[in-house]
């Protein structure tokens, strides 16, 4: 048995109940992704005009998706700054530092004026918020999971380890519904003026909340454990490029990831730009739709977990990953048609079920693939890393995609169909090498049988 499958004897466990923990962990990620994804809703309708005014609207949406962009290129060095503080010192400390970071960037780009105001500073200062938003995010993801996960008992870790990519629906569907509320409510000028800034202050008293939660629990079980046996990595990133076993979880479980992140953008981000600014349709539509989808992705998402547990992660998690590359060509035909309520089905399936069975296993899926030592820093790796192509430049891909097809989704669908079958691919190479046990200790329910799986090297 690896070092990843041992458990913490009951009467070592934290204090905190684990419905703290969970709530702790899900408010965390739901208060991180409401700012981080606010963002690329205000980059699909806002921030073109606002601080990337261009006479070719393509142009200024392509620079706003590249500084949503910037963000994800950020993740990765949030993930290894803040995966060394929590593989060396504790993972609730990251915890907080994380959650206070992403609270203050995004507070300070709802006050940060315009182009119009303060000429070339605007977009500038623009793009260093948006880089603090990306260390944040990228430090808070692996950090969370590992709060739930590492809490878990025997046989729940998969609906663990789901919780926080709950907060994944529920900050997407806080931030594309304000923006829906606020958009309704308010002129079209007066919207754009000062309206979307209500939504990125308003992350100050979402702060002020997951503080007062995620304050109350104690360190993580098994990070104890290694602490009172000086078994601490001394630089986490080195181990897990040291050892063979974790460059392969590192490099399959970054493939893996690819379709994920390749939905979310898709659907989450870009489709909001697409539906409104190409086919035309009605902004609040849209942004309802996707609010929708995200909310039937968070109440799929423990069923995911659920399901993970007892099937499997990869097989779940592969499952969504099929679905994903069958659909997608038909869905953006569907939703370039112009009908509202076929846009409004394709949305609400890809989010609230495609995406859904991903986003549910993977988190665990991701946590199996590295020791507790150095856990951390790995799967963030992973989740952070594959977040540059995977996710930050999908929506850019696909503006040029489109662009050079003259509007025909041809191209683009085929694209992320291709991302889909690479996905799919780097799941099941997992089977074969790396090891079937999981963090409960023992195999997993969806894993081959042992005489086909290669030992860890």
């Amino acid at each position: 048995m690896t070092a990843t499958a041992e458990r913490v004897p009951e009467g070592a466990r934290a204090p905190a109940s684990h419905r703290t923990v969970l709530l702790a962990s899900l408010v965390g990620t739901t208060v991180e992704w409401y700012d981080f994804f606010l963002y690329a809703t205000a980059a699909s309708l806002v921030f073109p005009r606002l601080f990337f005014p261009a006479q070719d609207e393509v142009v200024g949406t392509l620079l706003a998706f590249g500084t949503f962009a910037v963000g994800f290129v950020a993740r990765p060095v949030g993930g290894v700054l803040f995966g060394h503080v929590g593989d060396r010192l504790g993972r609730k400390r990251t915890l907080v530092a994380t959650m206070v970071l992403m609270g203050v960037a995004t507070a300070l780009i709802g006050l940060l004026p315009g182009v119009a105001s303060i000429g070339i500073a605007a977009p500038v200062l623009l793009v260093l918020l948006r880089i603090l938003q990306g260390l944040a995010v990228g430090g808070e993801w692996g950090g969370a999971v590992l709060l739930a996960t590492e809490n878990a008992p025997p046989g729940r870790i998969g609906r663990f380890g789901s919780v926080p990519q709950i907060g994944l629906g529920l900050g997407l569907a806080l931030g594309t519904g304000v923006f829906a509320l606020l958009g309704e409510v308010m002129s079209r000028d007066a919207f754009q003026s000062y309206g979307w800034r209500i939504a990125f202050v308003a992350s100050v008293v979402l702060v002020a909340v997951g503080l007062v939660i995620r304050l109350r629990v104690l360190e993580t079980p098994e990070f104890r454990r290694l602490e009172s046996r000086g078994e601490l990595a001394k630089v986490p990133v080195v181990e897990v490029f040291r050892t063979s076993r974790h460059r392969r979880g590192l490099g399959l479980g970054m493939l893996a990831r690819w379709a994920e992140g390749a939905s979310f953008n898709t659907w989450g981000v870009f489709a909001i730009s697409y539906a409104t600014a190409t086919v035309h349709l009605s902004r609040v539509d849209v942004l309802l739709s996707v609010t929708a989808g995200a909310l039937l992705m968070a109440l799929l998402v423990p069923v995911a977990g659920w399901l993970a547990d007892r099937y499997g992660r990869r097989l779940v998690f592969g499952t969504g990953v099929v679905l994903f590359g069958l659909t997608v060509l038909p869905s953006f035909f569907a939703l370039r048609s112009g009908v509202t309520w076929l846009a409004a089905v394709v949305l609400i399936f890809q989010l609230g079920v495609c995406y859904a069975l991903m986003t549910g296993a993977e988190a665990t899926m991701f946590a199996e693939l590295f020791d507790t030592g150095v856990r951390y820093t790995g799967m963030s790796l992973v989740f952070q890393g594959s977040g540059v192509w995977a996710s930050g430049l999908t929506p850019v891909i696909l503006t040029a995609l489109l662009a050079v097809a003259g509007g025909s989704p041809w191209v683009a669908g085929s694209y992320l169909a291709a991302v889909a079958v690479i996905s799919l691919l780097a799941v099941l190479a997992m089977g074969r090498w790396l090891p079937a046990e999981n963090l409960d200790g023992g195999p997993d329910p969806g894993a081959p049988a042992k005489g086909t799986v290669s030992p860890a090297a």
